[in-house]
């Protein structure tokens, strides 16, 4: 299966072997336990270690991740506890870990926590690889790339060799890109994260997260955390996730060809500034993003010169949501400076492209904008 397209592996991953008269994906398994004769041995015992339904997914996702390759993959409640559980499995008082400081917003809460259990933690930006200045003696270097919301791409392989040279664990938050867009394993990585609730599963009703490693002891640490917290998914939403996944690679071409045609609208408009899309061929890190990326993501962020015509521009559109979070095939905008946290410009809008015909998704983008900057 690793020599299969990108199309070809999303449709089939994780599907158990034909068995007669059964389906193909099997469905939700709702089971708080299992029988269990004898000694607690085997690969279902209670619910809250282990479920088929996971299995399936977990299997598949690893397949996405590392096509051919023997993963291992465990699947979180959230995204944000999959970040949690990478952290704070390996961390302990008196290590350091690095974080980016342009990454997403609730990252500065996870700085708390490590910091209230005694880890230091520094923090650089995400482009020019300036956290390879913070990395001595690190345990951990937590990279985010393209960077949410502002879509900085740093050197994912640079980070890697400096920080393994080090004895530092790299882990990359790969949200944004998908493995359909990135896979860091192959960059070197020693986890790769994403939350799910996003383009993974790409329809705005789910919220999950993964964590993929390779070395089989890093993922026990992982799984341990979440047996520990019990922060594990339902069985109907990994199998929502599981049936999702079959559309990714088509969900994720439309919405990337759909996010390059606005950002090159959007370069032309003179009240549009700050335009950042790793795909267009204009942008700062596009030379480095064409490197180390198969594709380039569905979100496209600019700034509109104030936090009023932002807002305008948002309520004057029809075919996009004002909501958070990114991903979905319904596409959505937010005006970032809202929640706080991000050190945006009170007209930053972060804008998350949907699968819509292109040509309506440009003809309501341009008469939002019309309307919100005139006179």
């Amino acid at each position: 299966m690793s020599s299969i397209g990108d199309g070809t592996r999303a449709v089939r991953a994780g599907l158990p072997a034909p068995e007669q008269y059964e389906p193909t994906l099997p469905g939700p398994v709702f089971a708080a336990h299992f029988h269990l004769s004898g000694e607690p041995v085997g690969p279902y015992t209670y619910g809250r270690e282990t479920n088929p339904t996971w299995t399936h997914l977990e299997r598949a996702i690893g397949e996405l991740e590392a096509p051919g390759e023997d993963v291992v993959t465990t699947v979180f409640a959230s995204g944000m506890a999959a970040i949690s559980a990478v952290l704070l499995s390996q961390a302990r008082a008196g290590d350091t870990v690095v974080l980016p400081d342009d990454g997403y917003q609730a990252l500065p809460l996870v700085r708390e926590q490590l910091e209230a259990y005694g880890v230091e933690v520094r923090t650089a930006p995400t482009g020019g690889d300036a956290q390879l200045a913070a990395l001595e003696g690190a345990k951990l270097l937590w990279i985010e790339t393209p960077s949410n919301p502002g879509l900085d791409v740093c050197d994912v392989r640079r980070l890697v060799e400096a920080a393994h040279a080090a004895g530092t664990l790299v882990a990359v938050d790969n949200t944004l890109a998908t493995p359909i867009g990135q896979r860091p394993l192959e960059l070197g990585a020693d986890f790769s994260v994403a939350s799910d609730t996003k383009g993974m599963t790409g329809h705005g009703d789910i919220l999950l997260g993964h964590v993929t490693c390779r070395d089989p002891r890093l993922a026990e640490g992982v799984r341990r955390w979440r047996k520990v917290v019990g922060a594990i998914p339902g069985p109907m939403e990994a199998w929502l996730a599981h049936r999702s996944l079959a559309t990714l690679q088509l969900r994720i071409d439309r919405q990337c060809a759909n996010a390059l045609v606005l950002a090159e609208a959007l370069a032309g408009r003179p009240e549009v500034t700050g335009l950042r899309y790793p795909g267009l061929a204009t942008d700062p890190s596009h030379a480095l993003a064409r490197q180390q990326m198969r594709r380039f993501g569905q979100v496209v962020s600019f700034v509109l010169p104030d936090k009023d015509t932002a807002e305008r521009f948002l309520g004057e559109l029809r075919l996009v949501d004002d909501a958070t979070s990114f991903g979905g095939v319904r596409s959505t905008a937010e005006r970032r400076g809202r929640w706080g946290g991000d050190a945006v410009p009170e007209g930053f809008v972060r804008f998350s492209v949907g699968a819509e015909d292109p040509e309506d998704l440009l003809a309501d983008v341009t008469r939002a904008l019309d309307a919100a900057t005139r006179p």
